[in-house]
């Protein structure tokens, strides 16, 4: 299925805060969040002084080795249509923890946009929420860098925000007051829900490709399952021994990563709450104390657009990559004081952010996916593990079906 052995990821840029750091400031100079737009055409940068970089993608050449320069603009990314897009400097007044993108919106959106903000362009209406150390949620339009609405609710820190992938424009965002709102911004930005139960703050919420769930991660050992559709409850899903501070889900739906700072990641399928795997981040480096398990604390996880591999970043100084059928890591970067990683949404490029401002730039993996798993891709898309199971097909291609094996 996969490619053979990927090399090392080399770095192909760094990006870097363009004040320098004050004194009295120097805490809030943390890179605590990157994003890529779901099309690919635009990359947003949390890099602290409460500032966010709009940046259109893929970066200039001066940046990027022409060679793969090349290989980004012949992508699906080409922004044809759009005219020429300016890097923008968003300044948002507080700290900046959480960053989103809307998926790119259908047409009714546009026409709300339009309606109910005069003085934006009547364009692709592609938006950015921003959380703030204040509690609040700051909506931009990405185009002009405009300001849209400002959310109020949260009591803290609002640490995390995810939109609904199927272009709704609702959106969840989580808070180190412990719970999470959902959002309507086609109703003006109101607020239709508060998800309460969580004991600790909550870090970090991931809404599942088919909308249909939504997990949770606060600092404590169990993470939270909700339905998108009743905002209830699902199940816990216990299993960690320290607290769970990142999640995310593969791209059909059917599994779902959590990583903790038990130094683990356990990969669960969210239908049945059952642990398939779990992924040690052991020490590399004889010198490091292996007995310290904060040396190895997850900071973040997340999977690869097609759904074969997942990307890592923990205290230790590493990014690792994995493959889902291998219980090692097939690749390492060494990068300090890792906070955050996600894919670029056609693959080749991994973004981390890091504690002193910086995003780096590296490159991934690029797999043709085989015959076998662009079907079980297909197929989880719309069929729950429970569904799966009741098919009138072998049991090896049901538990290939389920992840069970690959």
């Amino acid at each position: 299925m996969l490619s053979p052995v990927p090399e090392e990821p080399l770095l192909l840029a760094e990006l870097k805060p363009g004040r320098p750091h004050q004194f009295d400031w120097k805490s809030s100079c943390e890179t605590w969040s990157v994003a890529f737009s779901p099309d690919g055409s635009w990359f947003a940068w949390s890099q602290g002084h409460c500032i966010v970089k709009l940046i259109p993608w893929p970066l200039e050449e001066q940046f990027i080795p022409k060679e793969f320069e090349a290989k980004s603009r012949s992508s699906k990314n080409d922004s044809k249509g759009r005219g020429s897009p300016k890097e923008k400097t968003l300044d948002c007044g507080q700290i900046v923890w959480g960053l989103a993108f809307s998926p790119w919106p259908s047409p009714p959106s546009r026409k709300l946009w339009a309606r109910h903000h005069p003085q934006v362009p009547d364009i692709s209406c592609l938006i950015l929420a921003t959380g703030l150390n204040d509690g609040q949620i700051k909506i931009w339009e990405v185009q002009t860098g405009l300001l849209l609405l400002n959310l109020s609710g949260h009591q803290d820190v609002v640490r995390d925000l995810s939109f609904t992938p199927s272009g709704s424009l609702i959106l969840v965002s989580a808070s180190r007051d412990k719970t999470l709102r959902i959002w309507d911004l086609n109703k003006h930005g109101k607020q239709i829900q508060v998800l309460s139960g969580h004991l600790q703050w909550v870090y970090c919420c991931s809404i599942s490709p088919d909308c249909s769930m939504l997990c949770s991660a606060a600092g404590e050992k169990s993470v939270f399952l909700w339905s998108m559709r009743s905002y209830t409850l699902i199940r816990k899903l216990e299993g960690h021994q320290s607290s769970v501070v990142s999640c995310d889900f593969s791209p059909d739906s059917a599994l779902l990563v959590t990583a903790s700072y038990d130094t683990n990641v356990i990969m669960w399928d969210p239908y049945t709450g059952e642990r398939l795997r779990s992924l040690h981040h052991t020490q590399l480096d004889p010198a490091m104390d292996d007995s310290d398990v904060h040396i190895s604390s997850l900071r973040s996880v997340c999977f690869s657009p097609e759904g074969l591999y997942l990307a890592t970043v923990a205290d230790d100084r590493l990014l690792r990559i994995w493959a889902l059928e291998l219980k090692t890591p097939i690749a390492f970067a060494p990068m300090t004081n890792g906070l955050c990683c996600t894919f670029f949404p056609h693959g080749g490029v991994i973004a981390t952010g890091t504690r002193d401002g910086h995003v780096q730039f590296w490159t991934a993996p690029r797999v043709l996916s085989s015959l076998k798993h662009l079907c079980r891709k297909a197929l989880r898309s719309f069929l729950t593990t429970y569904q799966v199971l009741a098919l009138p097909i072998p049991k090896k291609m049901k538990e290939f079906l389920t992840y069970r094996t690959f």
